[in-house]
């Protein structure tokens, strides 16, 4: 018969090397392509429903920051300049900074909501409320 601590050391032995990482909230990278002088995106939709956001919302900072025309056309975002995908994810980690994490806790259980003509991000986990900048 095995004793407990030879079977334990087995099982470790066993266990893949990297399990979960402990984040339960990755924000996935932009996926998209180049036409001409223009910037086609594929999934930012997506990213904003992993935010929890409106995609117009997330669209209106992305213009903003990146100083460039844009539009959505049916699933696609259509940005009017050349912009490298590095540059639009280390934006929408900006956004997702100012405008999806709790600034007391860290958590990404929050809203945003509007109470006058101030726009505030309400944490659900800790109920944080601070208000934040209108785009």
């Amino acid at each position: 018969m095995d004793t407990y601590e030879s079977l334990l050391a087995k099982a470790e032995k066993e266990l893949p090397e990297k399990t979960l990482t402990g984040e339960r909230f990755i924000i996935e990278k932009v996926k998209g392509h180049l036409e001409g002088n223009k910037t086609i995106l594929i999934n930012l939709k997506k990213i904003a429903k992993d935010l929890g956001r409106d995609p117009a919302h997330l669209l209106k900072y992305l213009l903003r920051e990146l100083a460039t025309p844009g539009k959505t056309v049916g699933e696609r975002i259509i940005f009017g300049t050349k912009v490298a995908a590095s540059v639009i994810n280390k934006k929408i980690i900006k956004y997702a900074s100012e405008f999806v994490y709790c600034s007391e806790c860290g958590k990404p259980d929050t809203k945003l909501s509007q109470e006058k003509e101030i726009m505030y991000l309400k944490c659900q986990a800790c109920g944080a409320k601070k208000p934040v900048k209108n785009i």
